[in-house]
């Protein structure tokens, strides 16, 4: 008996998406009969349509962040002409239009004028085989863009090939981008297709291509320049077609100007340049990513989402991220994963955490607006806490024993306290000694 085929559309509807739902559960009526392939088959297509579902809701929730400026947009329109201010497109709008084309997002929200510069680029350059590079700082989310890029082009039901050229060594570098012939080096025992067959008439993703050496550099030029590359060991030329976007954290201009990196090579990879900014200049994004990573975590773990408390969340929107989107993300989920149902700043790295001066202003400024009673409580009795632990640490310059001691506590539980609002004992000695 052969199973209904559900098809997977890129612009689906939660309307759609049920009548697809309903098909599988009609289809289910007859599953006592199904052999075991076509059982495989309804998984998979149940599969499909809950990434179909999730795409969806990521859709909706950047629809949902561009409300308020749309709103004003409308707004503005209202006005006599003669009281409007000069036309220009908000980012709102801008981000609409994308929405309004069908353009696939991954998890990308915010108004950064540079991000969203960098998203109508890959909108643009998504349907032709042109080469892309992608720059930024670490975690900027090269990778995703990159995606981004695949996933509405016309090669979306192709491979995409990652490639990180600084995690291959130098002397398997070749092998492993263009393949070889057997026998052609000691334990080269069959042929093997490289990086760049495998994504053929798909798109390749060369990761940090900046760290690629002068000879890979000077093979990956001929691949641009002709379509053709060489297994290593063979005479035989392969032609492939293959689409090249790249990334690096480096600047390749300043690097070929020192002649670490090829200058035709750059202008070849650089035919559409994006640059994506940190995530400090989009700090419209921070609370829009914490729940989105939220979400995420609480689907991996299999749990509610966490709830962050106020001075977490302040502490949150205000810290630098070094590490950008990616430090942001694995941050929520070692919340996820150390907190019960409330994170809290002990459930932070060490590295992550505010100082002592830090805390103290950020528990007396987080506003109490919108929580509830028994919030409002816990929130009281978690200031109350941190002002009795600061007070007496610093009357008993950092010794613990001592006011576990004054206090009639036990040690343990006044470190256990301590660790909660990240305190050091070590800080308030130091405080004492310089004053």
């Amino acid at each position: 008996m052969k199973s209904f085929s559900v098809k997977r559309s890129s612009t689906s509807t939660y309307g759609s998406l049920l009548e697809k739902i309903e098909i599988l559960r009609s289809t289910l009526r007859w599953a006592s009969k199904f052999e075991r392939s076509e059982i495989q088959n309804l998984l998979q297509q149940c599969n499909a349509i809950r990434d179909e579902t999730v795409m969806q809701f990521r859709k909706e929730r950047f629809v949902q962040a561009t409300t308020s400026g749309l709103a004003e947009a409308d707004n503005e329109e209202l006005e006599p002409l003669s009281r409007r201010p000069p036309r220009r497109v908000s980012a709102a709008q801008r981000r609409q239009a994308l929405v309004d084309r069908s353009f696939v997002f991954e998890g990308v929200f915010g108004e950064s004028p540079k991000l969203l510069e960098a998203l109508e680029i890959g909108e643009k350059a998504a349907p032709t085989d042109l080469p892309v590079l992608i720059d930024g700082e670490s975690g900027t989310g090269k990778e995703l863009l990159a995606k981004v890029i695949h996933a509405n082009g016309k090669r979306a039901g192709m491979p995409l090939i990652s490639v990180n050229c600084g995690a291959i060594p130098d002397n398997l570098l070749e092998s492993e981008l263009f393949g070889h012939k057997k026998g052609a080096f000691t334990g080269a025992t069959s042929d093997r297709k490289g990086m760049f067959e495998t994504a053929d008439k798909g798109t390749i993703f060369l990761d940090e291509v900046g760290d690629l050496p002068l000879h890979g550099q000077v093979k990956l030029l001929r691949v641009l320049q002709s379509n053709e590359l060489q297994r290593v060991g063979s005479d035989h030329a392969i032609n492939v077609d293959t689409r090249i976007v790249a990334a690096t954290n480096k600047d390749l201009k300043v690097l070929s100007e020192k002649g670490e990196f090829r200058e035709d090579l750059y202008y070849r990879l650089s035919v559409l340049h994006v640059t994506l900014p940190p995530l400090r200049e989009r700090r419209d994004e921070i609370p829009l990513l914490i729940e989105f990573f939220s979400d995420e975590a609480a689907e991996q773990l299999q749990r509610s989402p966490v709830r962050l408390t106020p001075r977490l969340r302040h502490h949150l929107l205000d810290y630098p991220y070094p590490g950008n989107v990616r430090e942001l993300r694995n941050i929520i989920f070692r919340l996820s994963c150390l907190a019960d149902q409330s994170a809290d700043i002990e459930h932070l790295p060490e590295t992550v955490r505010p100082k002592t001066d830090q805390l103290s202003k950020l528990t007396a400024g987080v506003s109490t607006e919108g929580l509830s009673l028994t919030e409002m409580r816990k929130h009281a009795s978690e200031a109350a806490e941190l002002r009795f632990l600061e007070q007496g640490l610093h009357e008993v310059s950092g010794k613990v024993v001592e006011l576990a001691r004054r206090s009639g506590m036990s040690r343990s539980y006044l470190q256990t306290l301590m660790k909660k609002h990240g305190l050091s004992a070590k800080g308030f000695r130091v405080q004492r000694d310089s004053s």
